[in-house]
């Protein structure tokens, strides 16, 4: 059995252009991916990046260029049918008939993926997704976070081993955010594989085991969390001094210092040519008595900035 949920090949997509303009537009550029069974995979990428393309070649509704796809074994252009057995997507966007209950919603797409009513499973997908209460509410007085979820809910009716999740939790507040998450664990700890696209990169830190980068069509990073996180190379520091002199200037080679309110000092440097012994060596011959520490190695944020830029 193939161990990979997904697994793609010298993917690339190229937009032909009107007349107007005389340059195609390649949106996915020789992409070499996999995705693991049972792991939490974050794609990330600015605007233009071309996740939506890449989302969208797994859905079905774009034709990759050339390149090869593989969903839960299954070639994306032999057997299409398979693949989208394989795959439940999470659109961004809540489109839901107002005027249905969750329960009603989910049967019709059951129905759509040509499930026997005797082999559907909607009481416990509600029951999981945490609808069961609302199952036959009607689809308009949900909160938002409950759309979010019975999205989830209607990309499970074909018990898909693979979820992918478009930015799921857009526009959703903290509280509700949180409760998604929860819920998406809880699928993870089930045996589903998430694939998922986020803005918000503490989420990827702190959902996913590894995390692509795309840039401009090109996969620029693909690495575990962990892995990622090393390779951030600025340090931040900040101490809590006794007292800062009017005339006090701060200059050490490589390090970069900003003088704040209450007594603070700001340093960042490259923690790969200064060790901070040093900085704090050079603060205590400036005569400045440190009272506290507070260090920072970075996030996640961090180095997707620094790989776009480069």
């Amino acid at each position: 059995m193939n161990k990979f949920a997904l697994s793609v090949k010298s993917l690339t997509k190229v937009y032909k252009q009107n007349k107007k303009k005389l340059t195609n537009v390649k949106a996915l550029n020789d992409i070499n991916l996999n995705v693991n069974r049972g792991e939490v995979f974050g794609l990330l990428g600015p605007n233009g990046a071309g996740k939506t393309t890449f989302l969208n070649i797994l859905a079905g509704t774009v034709i990759k260029t050339q390149g090869k796809v593989e969903v839960w074994g299954f070639d994306l252009d032999k057997n299409p049918r398979q693949v989208r057995a394989s795959i439940g997507i999470v659109p961004q966007e809540v489109n839901l008939d107002a005027f249905f209950s969750p329960k009603k919603l989910l049967d019709l797409q059951a129905g759509l993926y040509g499930i026997k009513k005797k082999e559907r499973i909607t009481d416990l997908i509600l029951n999981i997704v945490s609808l069961k209460n609302q199952a036959d509410t009607y689809s308009r007085s949900l909160s938002g976070g409950m759309k979010r979820r019975l999205l989830i809910a209607k990309a499970m009716v074909h018990q898909p081993p693979i979820l992918v999740l478009d930015e799921p939790t857009a526009g959703v507040d903290v509280e509700l955010r949180n409760n998604l998450w929860k819920n998406i664990k809880e699928l993870n700890n089930q045996g589903v594989t998430i694939i998922l696209t986020t803005h918000y990169i503490y989420e990827a830190q702190e959902m996913c085991d590894r995390i692509a980068i795309l840039n401009k069509g090109n996969l620029i990073a693909l690495e575990s969390t962990e892995s990622l996180l090393n390779k951030i190379e600025t340090k931040k520091v900040k101490f809590k001094v006794e007292k800062i002199e009017k005339d006090l200037n701060l200059k050490l080679e490589k390090v970069n210092f900003e003088l704040g309110e209450n007594n603070y000092i700001f340093a960042s440097f490259n923690k790969n040519t200064l060790r901070i012994e040093e900085l704090l060596d050079y603060l205590k011959q400036k005569h400045l008595k440190i009272l506290d520490i507070i260090t920072d190695d970075g996030d996640l944020e961090d180095v997707f900035v620094q790989l776009i830029k480069r």
